[in-house]
């Protein structure tokens, strides 16, 4: 049953990005026979999955598929990938995603190279109140080098965080000189055993970071290292000691991730890998083409020179720039949804818990306004695919009406077992990880 409160009923949802939770709600409303458009500033669907597309996932595909994606493509004949396979970024993109953007139910709908710069109420700006419910959003967009506008009842962002990496910068400050040596750093996982093989041979590299994508990084550049023993490894973490980057091992109910965890202990066991930790880097500098990290090692002034190139693993934050006309309510420091913050704050849970949530607590001020997916846990990185796709669910429920289904929530999560260890106490985190880049 469509929703029709409003003056404005007759006008489209818009979704911002493509990319899994973003479909997933382009499915929802086209179950539901509501008119939608999906914004995606890439060039394809899944275009940040893409760019971690080598990277394989923790959880399997019974838990990285939508359940109404899954109708929709099955009703077209689709076969769904063995549940219990564990996709690449790649695989996730060319098996599941792009086959729901090709749905005739919802491709038609998908306008690609298409970037949001900016969301308001049509004619208002952000102070003014008066009948402000009533009023369309508008979205400015641009595309093909012009700025477009299109009218919407209710927008659900689902833009993610990938792109927007943090700096080295302990302070998470970003300096003149970080970004001007952008061509000795990536962020990110950088695909060293395929098109960027050829920057690391050789080279002295330092991996900034302390969770699975920075583990993941280690281990690819200890396989090139076996081919080119030239190739230095320097790993750079701020935790206490490095085996709390570890996490569950052996006792980790999500396997893959507790293989990762055996396999980096055994590499520093090894000594192949030299470990700074607890380090926090203040700046950086270039000297004679290498750079120079100049920060503190337990306390202390200490500098890593020599430094070749740098691979920045310390996490992602949300863009909230085009979302500076519309009325937000964001937790100051996880900046994910305010409601949302007690659950899954770093300085409170080592790595997060997860409870069913849904429409109701990531309502906005700004009505019919909803930050949904990886983007609604802000800095957290503890976000799973599966609570994104419950969160659009409820969402669309209200947008359509269905009041009732948009209060029940519930969540299939996988048994992630134990994330990581206390290692004063030994007592064991039972909670979850981003099976998305593995970040914990």
């Amino acid at each position: 049953m469509k929703n029709k409160n409003n003056g404005h009923s007759s006008l489209p949802i818009v979704i911002i990005g493509a990319g899994p939770i973003g479909l997933a709600a382009a499915s929802h409303l086209a179950k539901a026979g509501e008119d939608f458009i999906v914004l995606e500033a890439g060039p394809h669907v899944g275009h940040h999955v893409l760019q971690w597309g080598h990277v394989r996932l923790f959880s399997p595909w019974q838990y990285n598929i939508d359940k109404v994606a899954r109708e929709l493509l099955e009703e077209e004949g689709w076969e769904t990938p063995a549940p219990d396979v564990l996709p690449t970024g790649k695989e996730l993109v060319e098996n599941y995603l792009l086959p729901v953007a090709e749905l005739p139910q919802i491709g038609p709908s998908i306008r690609l190279n298409t970037k949001v710069i900016s969301i308001s109420r049509k004619g208002l700006d952000k102070m003014k109140t008066a009948n402000r419910e009533d009023i369309p959003f508008v979205l400015y967009m641009e595309t093909q080098g012009l700025t477009k506008m299109i009218e919407a009842k209710a927008v659900i962002d689902a833009t993610g965080t990938w792109g927007q990496p943090n700096p080295m910068n302990s302070a998470g400050v970003w300096t003149t000189e970080e970004k001007s040596f952008e061509n000795q750093i990536f962020y990110g996982i950088p695909n060293v055993n395929g098109k960027e093989y050829e920057r690391y041979v050789g080279k002295r590299v330092a991996v900034i970071g302390g969770g699975h994508s920075a583990i993941n990084t280690i281990l690819e550049l200890s396989e090139l290292n076996e081919k080119h023993p030239d190739l230095n490894v320097t790993w750079i973490l701020r935790k206490k000691n490095v085996e709390e980057a570890y996490g569950g091992e052996e006792k980790d109910a999500l396997q893959a991730r507790g293989e990762l965890g055996l396999r980096i202990h055994q590499l520093v066991n090894s000594g192949r890998v030299q470990v700074y930790t607890p380090y926090r880097i203040h700046s950086v500098e270039k000297n004679k083409g290498s750079l120079k990290l100049n920060g503190e090692l337990n306390g202390e002034s200490f500098s890593i020179e020599g430094l070749d190139e740098l691979i920045v693993n310390t996490g992602s934050h949300p863009d909230f720039s085009f979302l500076s006309e519309v009325r937000l309510n964001i937790d100051a420091a996880t900046e994910s949804i305010s409601m949302l913050a007690p659950l899954i704050d770093p300085n409170l849970h080592s790595c997060g818990t997860v409870r069913p949530h849904g429409e109701e607590e990531l309502r906005q001020p700004e009505k019919n306004l909803y930050i949904v997916g990886m983007k609604s846990y802000g800095r957290a990185p503890t976000f799973l695919m599966a609570t994104g796709y419950e969160q659009v669910r409820s969402v669309v429920a209200y947008l359509t009406g269905d009041f009732e289904s948009a209060k029940n929530v519930e969540l299939d999560l996988p048994d992630t077992g134990v994330c990581s260890i206390n290692l004063e106490s030994t007592k064991k985190d039972e909670t979850c990880c981003n099976t998305i880049t593995g970040n914990c």
